[in-house]
């Protein structure tokens, strides 16, 4: 059943919808010709409804109760992961600690739901100054994958370099972006927007910085599999030090956390009236002000002007903190 809508006014009916409490999150909003069909799980008063004849349903993911009933004692059951996520061959998994002695069956289970894949790693977090995964193999032990998304192939291995799915939709807005433009991307890891934007977009030049080694090693691989050597110039070092001055069209910061300790050398890398995509961590209650203040302190105290172009929560970062993305133009203080 699906109510339908003009596609002029979907979101307006979208919301309406919700505000009824008869959404059915289960199944997908399906485009044809000039309406869209809404989901939904009974009549919405105001709305034609319809039987739709192919219903568009998101895939669920596998439920670990059912798999591991009968290894689980009943109070360790409410305790397994409810998600995960994939990396190529490799599920990465968090895992409450009271299911540590378990870990062998969760892994097993996750593999016999996906049948493509070849190891499951316990995710501990993120540690030292590279921020670099801590993760520990519970079940099979390859770690080198080839992660596929948007047209771009990344190759990586799970345990030595991060990869963050929540990032997807800012790697492929980033995508859009940096045509025929110089491009400097601060903290480059594996290529995560640099190898995006080259494949897509065709930047006239994108000058990628990395000081991580591991890091460095798949970006440098990543630019060959993706075939943008022409574009990508790789650097290994230290942003502070390799960033060139006044040069660049568009400037990446894609840290964060430490990423205001570098805000002076991305903005004078920055020629008049040049971008810069400035990324950090907020909480919650201070989201935008506070990263909308340091780059408009820090442009003030380079002689330059800040205008915010946009402010745009990439992910939830941890309980009560989000990682953001502020993208400002940078000129001249006249």
């Amino acid at each position: 059943m699906a109510a339908v809508a003009e596609k002029a006014h979907a979101d307006l009916a979208i919301k309406k919808i919700i505000s009824l409490g008869v959404f059915d999150k289960s199944r997908k909003i399906i485009k044809r010709d000039g309406h869209v069909e809404i989901p939904v799980v009974s009549p919405a008063s105001g709305f034609d409804t319809v039987l739709q004849n192919e219903p568009a349903y998101y895939r669920m993911l596998p439920d670990l109760t059912h798999a591991l009933q009968d290894v689980l004692a009943d109070d360790c059951l409410s305790l397994l992961p409810r998600g995960w996520f994939l990396l190529g061959e490799v599920i990465v998994v968090k895992i409450h600690p009271k299911l540590k002695p378990y870990e062998t069956h969760i892994g097993q289970a996750l593999l016999d739901y996906y049948p493509r894949c070849c190891t499951v790693l316990a995710d501990d977090g993120i540690s030292g100054p590279f921020r670099e995964p801590v993760r520990r193999a519970i079940a099979g032990s390859r770690t080198r994958t080839v992660h596929k998304e948007n047209g771009v192939i990344f190759n990586l291995d799970a345990v030595q370099v991060m990869f963050s799915p929540g990032n997807l939709k800012e790697r492929m807005r980033m995508s859009l972006l940096g045509k025929s433009e110089y491009v400097v991307d601060m903290f480059a890891g594996i290529g995560y927007f640099t190898i995006p934007m080259a494949v897509h977009s065709r930047p006239r030049k994108v000058l990628a910085i990395e000081l991580n080694p591991n890091a460095y090693h798949y970006l440098c691989q990543n630019i060959r599999e993706n075939h943008v050597e022409d574009i990508v110039m790789p650097i290994q070092g230290d942003c502070a030090k390799e960033t060139p001055v006044g040069l660049a069209d568009r400037v990446i910061m894609g840290m964060v956390q430490v990423t205001d300790q570098y805000l002076d050398t991305g903005i004078s890398a920055l020629k008049p009236g040049g971008i810069l995509h400035y990324h950090q961590t907020v909480p919650l209650w201070q989201y935008p002000e506070a990263a909308i203040r340091d780059v408009r302190e820090a442009a003030t105290g380079l002689g330059r002007r800040a205008e915010i172009l946009s402010c745009r929560k990439v992910k939830k970062y941890s309980p009560g903190v989000v990682h953001a993305v502020i993208d400002a133009r940078i000129d001249r203080d006249f």
